[in-house]
């Protein structure tokens, strides 16, 4: 008995841990993985091993920060392990310390300039801070030690991708797929390069290919469907979203791509449902309320709409055109205050919004604030020369302003765009009157002059 406790002591029970960790993980069983690697640091936490486990185990549930702490744990006691350092520098990355990450991955390259994957992930770091220079410059040392790393064609595609040169990045997907055919998301990646390329064909292709390989991929289904949705196969669109939801039936992205099918094909009450049925799932999901206060709007129900509208912006939306939608909402609700807020923030976001200015513009017009409302307007023509409203309602500012000239070279301008518009023709009729008055005046003025002498 004595033999037994002394031979499956403490720390044996952690090896048996340790040892259970690794089958979990490589089974796929993260979270059983991760609490047997934990009861076998309780015995023993010096093991500089099991802290470089449970740090891939951590990356493997993007828990990053978490892992970081592991691999410097690790490191106290191995400080040139390449393998931890080069997981270290990958999770600075991920979790953008990117100097820390430059500096680890410059550490390793000091140690063991052959070790190819400081040069492989690096790649990734210098694509993230936008320095694609260095990304090649990385791409092209790595090749020198290993040419055919698939990891490395994959890298560099992405560098190429957000350049937008999509046919470059294609070729070094292809290249990847061929070296490693089981790489995750390599299709899907190919597909996402052909459908910028505006390839309908072979961005389908590749989508399928992809779900032949992984038919479960979620993030792929239902970037498939919203492909199928910009092609206008909207049928196809909503088999693609059903088969999430059959996967996950309160899935939120689906319920409310869902809705839009519904909301674009005039069902409102259907997609009504469904938007309700995304925010359930996921209350800060963003878009459903922006829907619903456009389908409170139709019904007359300011007061509703104003509701789902502000709930909408204290999710602290990111897009810009959504963003001037709402601010377009909020006038024709009559809350002035939210809406400039609108498009003040989609200016922050997109300095280059021409409606974002006219809206703006329209808003200092209504408050009589004609002089900010030409500078806003202005803004718009210079970002879009031809948006026929800032012609118009500039027009409309400088006859109240008295400045008649300037208003007819703005609204015959308008009227080359749109000759037949009856309000343009209005307005021009209007300054022709007001030109005519001041003609009038100004030789009246001269004649009693004359009259004087």
């Amino acid at each position: 008995m004595l033999f037994e406790e002394n031979t499956f002591g403490p720390y044996d029970k952690a090896e048996q841990r340790a040892r259970n960790a690794f089958e979990l993980y490589e089974n796929g069983d993260i979270d059983q993985a991760l609490f047997e690697l934990d009861e076998a640091l309780d015995i023993n936490p010096s093991n500089s091993t099991w802290h470089f486990d449970k740090g891939l185990a951590l990356d493997a549930m993007g828990r990053f920060t978490e892992a970081i702490a592991e691999y410097e744990i690790a490191l106290q006691s191995n400080p040139g392990d390449l393998e931890i350092l080069n997981s270290l520098a990958v999770d600075y990355t991920r979790t953008s310390q990117y100097d820390l990450g430059i500096g680890t991955f410059e550490h390793i390259q000091e140690l063991e300039p052959s070790f190819e994957p400081s040069y492989c992930n690096r790649i990734i770091t210098y694509t993230e801070m936008g320095q694609h220079d260095l990304a090649e410059q990385m791409f092209y040392l790595a090749q020198q030690i290993d040419q055919n790393c698939a990891l490395c064609y994959y890298n560099i595609g992405n560098s190429l991708f957000v350049r937008g040169q999509y046919k470059k990045a294609i070729s070094c997907w292809q290249r990847t797929a061929e070296l490693e055919p089981t790489h995750p998301q390599i299709h899907y990646r190919i597909a996402q390069a052909y459908w910028s390329l505006g390839d309908t064909i072979r961005t389908r292709e590749y989508f399928l290919h992809e779900l032949r390989n992984n038919p479960g991929d979620l993030d792929v289904i239902l970037d498939f469907g919203l492909f199928l949705i910009e092609i206008d196969d909207i049928e196809a669109a909503k088999e693609k979203f059903n088969r999430i939801l059959e996967f996950f039936p309160n899935y939120p992205a689906a319920l409310f791509y869902l809705g839009e099918i519904a909301f674009n094909m005039a069902y409102y009450k259907q997609a009504e449902e469904l938007f309700n049925e995304a925010l359930k799932a996921d209350e800060s999901m963003p878009g459903p309320r922006y829907r619903l206060a456009q389908y409170a709007l139709m019904l007359g129900n300011t007061q509703e709409a104003n509701a789902y509208l502000v709930s909408e912006m204290e999710l602290d939306m990111e897009d810009a055109d959504s963003l001037v939608s709402m601010g377009s909402m909020f006038l024709e609700i009559g809350d002035s205050e939210y809406a400039i807020h609108c498009m003040l923030k989609a200016i922050d976001l997109d300095c280059a919004n021409a409606d974002a200015y006219y809206y703006l513009g329209s808003i200092s017009v209504a408050s009589k604030r004609y002089k900010d409302s030409i500078e806003f307007f202005t803004h718009t023509l210079d970002i879009n020369p031809d948006h026929i409203w800032a012609l118009r309602d500039s027009a409309f500012a400088y006859i109240s302003m008295g400045r008649t000239s300037d208003a007819a070279n703005r609204i015959q301008k308008a009227m080359e765009l749109n000759a037949d518009n009856r309000q343009l023709k209005a307005i021009w009729r209007q300054i022709q009157i007001l030109q005519l008055v001041e003609r009038l005046t100004g030789f009246l003025g001269f004649f009693k002059r004359c009259f004087r002498r």
